[in-house]
């Protein structure tokens, strides 16, 4: 059974949810700007809440630099000291037992849009328990808008040695909300199980707040990150630090060894990194040469030496094109450049930034894997505003 309903969630009638036991999925992100509470509170108040569940990195992302045994957080005091609700972390593992005794579960989370992003793995990972253990419960999903809004970059993943960290077949910026990647999920998995999806236009948050006001997860918190992530998130498979453990996690990238490209427009004639004749030029984009030290990774207390990527004001911006151009500029100057086998997801990206195929047969590639996508989503948007591919690749 599949609905997709327009109204807020408090408002419908479901006895289910009046008089059922309730168990909720969110994190920060599901607060209600009105009242100033957040959805477990509100919940609570009704009487029939029984239990919180919450991503790994903590209810309000607090635990994503966790040190390894470290005790999980104490969030009973949260509520009032005579309430039974039950706070409890939800894992990489997913088992039908952590939904034991619930009539219901409700999901409120904000995605970034990128495949990446955790998640839409959580996400698909509890769509599969529920309809591999056949579980009857019902689910309610409060959708959120896509804070990369609807265009579409990139390929599928395809690499099956890391695909527990992301949903086979995504491209690198699906271009849907939660609420219709729920749908498609829901779809391929050939699930029975009760789903309802709440419409991010019913929302008070909607209204209110920008979908990155709240940031979905620790390392997206800028303005700019969810349109960049898409292309920026693939650093991370290389020996470069992608900002994590500075102010500007996903917004810059450098490493130590990047300082030999300090002469490079010097000595090759380029006024400077955003000459429109330099390689690494993108129209949609400003790159500021820049120098920083991460707290966290491989480098972590080390100056590392890289770019700063700013938004140029009415500019689409291909975030994974930009990217991928500036992983074989750095494979072809700086020679500690490294890229991991299979990091990419796809191997026509990781030809192109190795040299071995052109440019021309990357764009084209990208080009018709985004279509593909784009007719296959169509299936399962739920609201009219449709994906679009940016036909600029810089």
């Amino acid at each position: 059974m599949f609905s997709f309903r327009t109204t807020p969630l408090f408002e419908q009638p479901d006895l289910v949810l009046q008089r059922g036991r309730i168990g909720l999925l969110s994190n920060q992100a599901a607060w209600n700007p009105v009242t100033g509470m957040y959805r477990f509170e509100a919940w609570a108040e009704k009487g029939n809440l029984v239990k919180v569940l919450y991503p790994a990195n903590g209810f309000f992302g607090e635990l994503a630099d966790r040190a390894p045994g470290e005790p999980q957080p104490d969030y009973s005091g949260l509520l009032p000291k005579d309430s039974s609700v039950v706070f409890e972390p939800l894992g990489e593992e997913i088992r039908g037992e952590v939904f034991e005794g619930l009539d219901a579960l409700v999901v409120e989370l904000q995605d970034t849009g990128a495949r990446y992003d955790q998640t839409s793995v959580l996400l698909h990972r509890l769509f599969a328990c529920l309809h591999q253990e056949n579980l009857s419960i019902s689910l309610y999903l409060v959708d959120r808008n896509n804070p990369a809004g609807r265009s579409v970059e990139g390929t599928p993943f395809r690499s099956k040695a890391v695909a527990t960290e992301q949903v086979f077949g995504l491209p690198h910026r699906h271009g849907l909300t939660l609420g219709e990647l729920a749908n498609l999920f829901y779809a391929e998995l050939g699930a029975k199980f009760p789903l309802h999806i709440i419409s991010a236009e019913a929302s008070p948050a909607s209204g209110v707040l920008m979908p990155w006001t709240i940031p979905p997860s620790p390392d997206v918190a800028g303005l700019f990150t969810c349109g960049f992530y898409s292309g920026t998130g693939l650093w991370s498979a290389t020996n470069l630090s992608d900002g994590r453990g500075t102010c500007l996690p996903y917004e810059q990238v450098g490493a130590p060894f990047l300082d030999v490209l300090n002469d490079y427009n010097r000595e090759h004639g380029y006024s400077g990194w955003n000459d429109p004749e330099h390689p690494l030029y993108d129209s949609a984009v400003l790159l500021r040469w820049t120098r920083f030290t991460p707290q966290t990774g491989a480098y972590a207390g080390r100056v590392c030496c890289g770019f700063q990527w700013l938004p140029v004001p009415g500019e689409s911006y291909h975030a994974l094109a930009h990217t991928l151009r500036m992983m074989r500029f750095f494979r072809e100057v700086c020679p500690e450049f490294e890229l991991e086998a299979g990091g990419l997801g796809d191997p026509v990206l990781e030809d192109y930034v190795m040299g071995r195929v052109d440019w021309a047969a990357l764009r084209e590639h990208i080009k018709v894997e985004e279509q593909k996508w784009i007719r296959k989503a169509k299936r399962y948007q739920l609201y009219e505003e449709a994906l679009w591919r940016i036909k600029s690749l810089g």
